[in-house]
């Protein structure tokens, strides 16, 4: 029995312990799922919670903001009166009510009195309407006294004109301060002289048109019905709120709106200071509450518990079924492996076959070019030869055929060199020295524009010195400035710029700008393809090997090369080099030709 066993036979016990695991894992699972899902409603209720804060916030500074507006216009109005009166107090102040600034008891017009002029600030102020005005002075240790000429009551009560508020300490300590500052402010809390409910006054000073301080304009508010129950219906009892006076000692609660449901054990108590100014002593007190978490999201642990059970269950019978079913399983996957190894391994031998066949080819190419050297250069050598000790013997029509002859052994020398440079641009060593590009492109462009017969103009900035091997680097720099100067259409002067940056740190990029035929947009890529010339470069000759050489050895030197449109017309070709000397050394490899260029990279 124990000899019928395969790869894919699991022991009894095995499979039990599959099981037993997969419950096990289960039942974890499910029991992380409850604690996720109980801290997720506490990070909701948190959230929750803020919001609620930030809301009831908002709407608290923008009903100060309000009172403070709605002050300020009264003073103003109050100010630009020539003599304010009763009939006027009476007109500025009627839009007033508590329902438009709940908690406001009182409007009061205030005046200064010296202990002295009592008598005759009251007369004056008879005369302006208050008939019944008795100035009761208190004891105020200044000698100033503060008195209310003018009340309107806005909870129905009756006005009483005439008490020095300057007893109220906290009525006379705004009062002083807001004459002073220009301000409106609100004083701290405190309990009237008849036992009422804490109160407090917000003051603005009045200025009639000169400027000249005339007296104040006081709103006095009840604490328990401030803000009105705008920030009950905020809260919706899901937080309870205190409106406090912190100045006090020990702190005064103002207003409170409070919650039927139980305090939320796990979220802290936050308290938030109203940054009104005038008003720092003021802070709002939150209490979270259990209404915060939906019963929902209560329940949705519970869910998890009883939903996790089942699936564990359900996942167990599914374990019993897969372990059964696992030999069938894996010797379809051995199967499987088998083909997919036999289809890497030809994949692999196909590759291989591919590597030598381009192995052979480019040695192909590089026999093929050493070999035609000798012919083509008796050729060359001869026509040459022929064309020096003609002493007039030849007619019109054999010079023709001689000269026909040369262009086309230059052009196959060419062709050869730039194959030969194609073949070895990839296995050879690698001399690397110190290279000043400097002195390298001023070579390079002398000897151009001798070839040239001057008919083009060469710009090189000052270029640093970079590490390289000397013979490849002038290659690429006179393959890219040849190419510059051939691609210009006829009857033009070549424009050539030569300049070099630093786009990082230890890395150059030399730039070589042409204002010639140009490369279509789509054709930057392609141009560096071997035996590729890019559109409208037909008419210029040129073997399709140039850049392809020089993108092989910037490679080697372990660069980069790319072509951008120049701005104004034209192409600009660069390539990186290292400044510092970090290459490999690699087999050798022949100096590539010192002709042009003649691989394809304009179109009109």
């Amino acid at each position: 029995m124990r000899a019928a066993e395969g790869p894919g036979y699991v022991p009894g016990w095995r499979s039990g312990l599959i099981v037993a695991l997969v419950v096990v894992l289960g039942v974890l699972g499910t029991a992380l799922s409850a604690v996720a899902l109980h801290e997720s409603a506490h990070r909701w209720s948190k959230v929750a919670f803020e919001q609620k804060q930030d809301l009831i916030t908002k709407m608290v500074m923008a009903e100060l903001g309000q009172y403070g507006v709605t002050l300020a216009d009264l003073s103003a109005s109050m100010g630009a009166q020539p003599e304010l009166d009763e009939s006027a107090f009476a007109a500025i102040t009627g839009p007033i009510n508590s329902i438009r600034l709940p908690g406001a008891v009182a409007v009061s017009y205030v005046v200064e009195a010296r202990t002295g002029a009592i008598g005759g600030v009251q007369a004056d102020w008879r005369r302006r309407g208050s008939t019944g005005l008795t100035l009761t002075p208190g004891a105020a240790g200044t000698g100033e006294h503060y008195f209310p000429v003018f009340v309107r009551t806005l909870d129905g009560s009756t006005p009483q004109p005439g008490r020095d508020l300057a007893s109220i300490t906290p009525v006379g300590q705004v009062l002083r301060k807001v004459r002073s500052d220009s301000t409106v402010d609100a004083s701290s809390s405190y309990r009237p002289a008849d036992g009422g409910d804490v109160a407090f006054t917000v003051a603005a000073p009045v200025r009639d048109r000169g400027g000249r301080f005339t007296g104040w304009v006081t709103m006095t508010f009840r604490g328990r019905d401030f803000l009105g129950e705008a920030v009950d219906i905020l809260g919706a009892d899901e937080v309870a709120v205190k409106f406090v006076d912190v100045s006090a000692d020990p702190p005064v609660t103002l207003v409170s709106w409070p919650s039927p449901a139980r305090t939320e054990s796990r979220l802290r108590v936050a308290r938030i200071g109203v940054p009104t100014p005038g008003a720092p002593h003021w802070m709002l007190v939150f209490r979270p509450t259990e209404r915060l978490i939906p019963a929902s999201q209560e329940w949705m642990a519970r869910g998890a518990v009883v939903i996790g059970g089942v699936l564990t269950l359900l996942l167990a019978c599914l374990t019993v079924i897969v372990v059964t079913s696992r030999d069938r399983a894996l010797r379809r996957v051995e199967r499987a492996t088998a083909a997919l190894r036999h289809d890497i391994e030809r994949r692999e031998m196909v590759e291989q076959q591919l590597r030598i066949r381009e192995e052979e080819l480019v040695g192909f190419a590089g026999v093929i070019a050493h070999d035609l050297r000798n012919p083509l250069s008796n050729v060359i050598g001869y026509s040459e030869l022929l064309s020096v000790a003609d002493q007039g013997g030849m007619t019109e029509k054999q010079q023709s055929y001689l000269t026909r002859v040369r262009g086309s052994a230059a052009l196959m020398q060419r062709l050869i060199d730039d194959l030969l440079g194609y073949a070895t641009a990839d296995n050879a060593t690698l001399r690397i020295t110190e290279i000043d590009l400097e002195q390298l492109v001023g070579d390079i462009v002398t000897e151009r524009l001798d070839e040239s017969g001057a008919n083009a103009t060469v710009e090189h900035i000052v270029l640093p010195t970079v590490f390289g091997d000397p013979t490849l680097i002038r290659q690429v720099l006179d393959n890219l400035i040849g190419n510059a100067i051939k691609y210009t259409p006829p009857g033009r002067r070549a424009q050539v710029t030569v300049e070099a940056i630093r786009p990082e740190p230890g890395v150059c990029r030399v730039e070589v700008a042409d204002r010639g035929i140009g490369i279509p947009p789509g054709q930057h890529a392609e141009v560096f393809n071997a035996f590729t010339r890019a559109e409208g470069s037909e008419r210029y000759p040129g073997t399709g090997l140039g850049l392809a050489i020089v993108q092989r050895i910037v490679q080697r030197h372990g660069g980069t090369v790319g072509v951008e449109a120049n701005p104004g017309g034209g192409s600009r070709f660069w390539f990186t080099l290292p400044v510092s000397p970090a290459l490999p050394v690699e087999p050798a490899m022949p100096a590539a030709s010192e002709e042009p260029e003649t691989s394809p990279r304009r179109a009109a």
